[in-house]
């Protein structure tokens, strides 16, 4: 891990850790589920959120007004919004992507769960979720939560990362190692 991915893990795991033992000595865990799950759909579906909470060119006030925008529009619960208030104000917001992930690493801890990251070649059906969140289930021994992306560059198969384990059935792997192989004997 580079350093200043590190520095932004660090960042993003106190910002995490106060917000989620906020929420839990409020008894809010569902809302504040619920307000990371959304959260994440922003950021993954809209490249100018991303944009914001990424550059540099915008000051603190207009990153603190524009994220509170968004938070009333997505319905964010008032604490959650109030900590991406302060994350503007100490110019912060570029942990929000690594503060997602932890938040709901802690929760899925929280309810006895754990997440799976999936990155699959094309959608998931309901059906292809249930049964791959099975045969986790099965294996890690937890009930599992998908937490799937999309990259058609893996031509087809699944990269699942659960906690520090990762299984790679990519096609995209498997003709790189097919190419690595010929190399060697040629």
């Amino acid at each position: 891990m580079s350093e200043s991915a590190s520095i932004s893990a660090g960042i993003a795991a106190r910002y995490a850790t106060a917000v989620f033992e906020l929420a839990q000595e409020a008894g809010s865990l569902k809302s504040l589920e619920s307000d990371v799950g959304t959260l994440a759909e922003a950021l993954a579906g809209s490249a100018d959120l991303r944009a914001l909470i990424a550059s540099p060119v915008y000051s603190r006030a207009e990153q603190g007004a524009a994220i509170a925008a968004v938070a009333r529009a997505l319905g964010l619960s008032q604490s959650f919004t109030s900590a991406l208030g302060l994350m503007a104000e100490k110019r912060r917001l570029f942990v929000l992507p690594q503060l997602v992930r932890v938040l709901r690493d802690m929760i899925a801890a929280e309810k006895g769960e754990v997440m799976a990251e999936v990155t699959a070649a094309a959608p998931l059906t309901k059906q292809q979720s249930d049964a791959l969140a099975a045969s986790l289930k099965a294996s890690v021994g937890k009930t599992v939560k998908l937490d799937v992306t999309v990259d058609e560059g893996l031509i087809g198969g699944l990269i699942v990362k659960v906690g520090s384990k990762m299984i790679d059935t990519s096609i995209r792997s498997k003709l790189a190692s097919l190419q690595n192989a010929m190399k060697e004997v040629g």
